[in-house]
């Protein structure tokens, strides 16, 4: 089986090159030799994202001259985990992005207009613009926000495709509307949206993806990455969840002993890369809870895929009995037009229990409006939040952060 030579391959590598996994094989006595199959990965310990953190440089496989690019990401301790790419690895991620674009009805010739970032060490935007060129597609990068350059490039350079965090797009469309933009006959047919979930489990299209639409009739792509993995799960046409690429990446989704979940349970995502030089990992938990769908789907491929993200593991609530994930809270929230910025927090209160306080920023000056956002709480998932109206001036401050990618719209204080 192709995926187990690579897999071989990948345990030589890490054997010959890898200080963490050299000294993980001799601490747990593995022989790689005893690992011939997909199902023996079960013998090796997993890695999380802490293990790199506290080693980083361990991690490395190749010398600080072979590599030609730093990125970051976020690390849970709060410093940022640092992700070398060797040539190789930047050839292997413009054809990841090829292809999952590719899978997304990107076609050579196509202009494609990226909101988001390709410096601040982000691999993902320089990811977008390597296989955006790769496929032979034009490329404006415009880097995010500013929705009035962002309207100004549209029309300038006609993009069939945007690839933008999708609550942005709501922005877009307000700026729009206010400024008699005819954003309803632009070249616009669809968006590769990132960062945020605009599906629900069975994959219709969740509160922020009906918003959208309602308003703006185009195609909403998702597409779930990260560093670690450098590699990208996106939808086809038939949006039934994110393809996997098997020649890039092994998956497992594993329950809380660490074991394979039953098909159609939800779980951990764990990965093991497949060609990565400078950082490869092996049996690495991503902290992202996911379903895997193994039914045929209708664009002909017979690979797995993913659903959307459920939630990040070490984000999960326990609320009053209640297990609870952000993103569902985000669903709620995103349900009422008269917010137009908030913050989940979730803290320990005195006597050790989590607590959560939603912040918003609202023009609705309605004394029931709190009470109706409350209620809708009680009516989705059962809890009822603490919530604090704040001024948008202060509010928007820390969501939409200078230094940070993404508005931070869940703050965990425990």
């Amino acid at each position: 089986m192709f995926q187990e030579q690579k897999l071989q391959e990948l345990l030589v590598y890490l054997e010959t090159h890898s200080p963490f996994y050299q000294k993980l094989f001799k601490e747990y006595t593995i022989n790689i030799a005893d690992i011939q199959t997909l199902e023996d990965l079960q013998k090796i310990p997993t890695t999380v994202k802490n293990d790199i953190q506290q080693n980083n440089d361990d991690f490395f496989c190749i010398t600080p001259d072979k590599i030609v690019d730093y990125s970051t990401t976020s690390g849970t301790l709060g410093d940022p985990v640092t992700f070398g790419l060797s040539d190789n690895d930047l050839e292997r991620l413009a054809y990841n992005e090829a292809i999952s674009f590719a899978c997304a009805g990107i076609q050579k010739g196509d202009v494609v207009q990226m909101i988001t970032t390709i410096d601040k060490r982000f691999m993902a935007g320089l990811a977008y613009f390597l296989g955006l060129r790769k496929m032979g597609a034009s490329v404006v990068r415009m880097g995010p926000g500013i929705p009035e350059l962002q309207w100004d490039s549209i029309f300038r350079y006609k993009p069939k495709y945007l690839i933008t965090v999708p609550s942005f797009l709501l922005k877009m469309i307000d700026y729009a509307e206010k400024h008699g933009i005819d954003y309803k006959n632009s070249s616009v047919y669809g968006a590769v949206c990132i960062g945020e979930s605009i599906k629900n489990q069975d994959f219709t299209d969740n509160i922020l993806s009906q918003k959208i639409k309602e308003k703006w009739n185009i195609k909403l792509f998702s597409t779930y990455a990260s560093t670690e993995m450098s590699t990208a799960f996106t939808e086809c046409e038939f949006q039934h969840g994110g393809h996997h690429h098997p020649e890039l990446i092994i998956t497992e989704i594993l329950d809380d002993e660490g074991k394979p979940v039953q098909e159609g349970e939800s779980g951990e995502l764990t990965i093991t890369t497949l060609g990565v030089e400078a950082i490869p990992l092996l049996r690495f938990k991503t902290g992202d809870i996911v379903k895997a769908h193994y039914e045929h789907c209708e664009c002909g491929r017979n690979t797995m895929r993913l659903g959307p993200v459920i939630g990040r593991k070490q984000q999960m609530i326990k609320y009053k009995g209640t297990t609870l994930y952000p993103p569902a809270m985000s669903d709620i929230l995103n349900d009422f037009n008269g917010i137009s910025c908030y913050q989940i927090v979730i803290q320990t209160n005195e006597i050790g229990l989590d607590e959560i306080i939603i912040k918003l920023s609202t023009e609705n000056n309605d004394e029931n409006f709190v009470n109706e956002v409350r209620d809708h709480f009680r009516a989705k998932l059962r809890v009822s939040p603490k919530i604090e109206v704040i001024d948008f001036d202060v509010l928007s401050k820390t969501v939409f952060h200078p230094n940070s990618r993404k508005p931070i719209t869940f703050v965990d204080l425990r």
